[in-house]
């Protein structure tokens, strides 16, 4: 008779650790099922001093459908930037799933460099509230400019009162601003083009049909005898007013659009309209300028200009300085531009009604050509400018 054996495999019975592992896995699937499904009206936080249960603030439907739908990131963070909610829009905006947001650091989401501004924010955080604009990053490593408002909330059972942020994407603010600073850029190349073909008109033809009645003007003085005493002085007024409207043409020709600037450059167009500010206001102006071997770029040598006009304009009409200083030095890839007085400083009140267009324009200035402005007054303290430009890198390396 033959006998068949059979192998019977035993498994083993589940350790209890197994079975404790399985259990957590059953919660945390359910846990992300909730959380998919907005279920979730609790975080558990686990600490240095025991696990902490914060309540989600708005966990009431109303308010969750409202949070849901807006078109702007919402959050809600611990002291610690833990994430305690967010909603669907701010998920999207960092291009990661909803459950790999909630629970974990909304640091990761902004550079280093952002992280030391946003600090100081939220530590200080109350409930008027603050604003600031940085780069959040999303998931896939892209960057969106956007405006982080913040404001502490109610602690509600907290033992630090939660931070609440709204993140705005600033996107389209920025194109529409970038398209802004485009069109007035044309708008300042259009003005000066259209400047320039007036300077030319008025030197060409206004001057020189001046300058012929002038010539005529006096032969008729000459032709007139003593006998014609009264007649010859009137002739001889008309002469001299003839000489001061050619004189003056000339000189808002010159400033419509300066030969000078073109032929000479920078520093001698910044010598003559100083010399011809002195001689006309009888205010000294003080002017040192470093050695430029090559001549900057078009555009820079117009802002500057221009920016000298203005504020020597504006020391005209307000500051009644008794003396200007205009310093032009160069500073590594920069070349600046100060320009000082010891008038009576900004009459701050003036400004808000609108009496600031000046300074606005001398901004926009030094903005068309990459640089930036500074501006410091004082009441009886004077005013200083400060236009800080880059140069390109050849004009840089041809000046050293």
């Amino acid at each position: 008779m033959k006998t068949t054996r059979h192998k019977i495999s035993v498994r083993p019975a589940p350790s209890r650790e197994l079975v404790d592992l399985r259990a957590r896995l059953a919660d945390t699937l359910e846990t992300l099922r909730a959380i998919r499904a907005n279920e979730v009206d609790t975080v558990v936080v686990a600490g240095k001093q025991g696990d902490q249960v914060f309540t989600l603030q708005g966990a009431e439907h109303a308010y969750r459908v409202l949070i849901e739908s807006m078109n702007e990131g919402a959050l809600t963070l611990t002291v610690d930037k833990t994430i305690l909610y967010a909603n669907q829009c701010f998920a999207k905006m960092v291009k990661c799933p909803l459950e790999q947001v909630t629970g974990g650091s909304f640091r990761r989401f902004i550079s280093v460099e952002d992280r030391a501004l946003l600090r100081p924010l939220i530590r200080r955080a109350n409930k008027s509230g603050s604003k600031i604009q940085m780069l959040l990053k999303a998931s896939d490593g892209s960057q969106m400019p956007v405006q982080i408002s913040i404001r502490l909330l109610a602690k509600n059972g907290f033992k630090h009162a939660p931070v609440g942020l709204v993140v705005t994407d600033m996107t389209e603010a920025r194109r529409n601003e970038e398209m802004l600073r485009a069109l007035t850029h044309r708008v300042v190349q259009v003005q000066e083009t259209e400047r320039g073909r007036v300077a030319l008109e008025l030197h060409d033809d206004i001057t020189q049909l001046l300058v012929a009645v002038l010539f005529r003007s006096q032969a008729l003085a000459d032709k007139l005898s003593a006998r014609d005493g009264p007649a010859k002085k009137e002739a001889m007024k008309l002469r001299e007013m003839l000489g001061q409207a050619a004189k003056e043409v000339e000189r808002i020709s010159r400033n419509l659009r300066p030969s000078v600037l073109d032929q000479l450059g920078l520093v001698a167009v910044l010598r003559d309209t100083s010399t011809e500010f002195a001689h006309r206001t009888g205010v000294p102006v003080k002017l040192a300028c470093v050695q430029l071997i090559a001549r900057l770029p078009a555009d820079t040598e117009l802002a500057l200009y221009r920016i000298l006009q203005e504020a020597l304009k504006n020391v005209e009409k307000h500051a009644h300085a008794r003396q200007v200083t205009v310093h032009l030095t160069k500073q590594g890839s920069f070349v600046q531009l100060a320009i000082t007085d010891d008038g009576i400083g900004f009459d701050h009140r003036a400004r808000r009604k609108g009496k600031g267009l000046g300074m606005l324009g001398m901004r926009e200035r030094a903005t068309y050509v990459g640089g930036t402005l500074k501006i410091k007054s004082a009441r009886r303290a004077g005013t200083e400018i400060e236009v800080l430009i880059p140069l390109l890198p050849m004009a840089t390396a041809a000046s050293r």
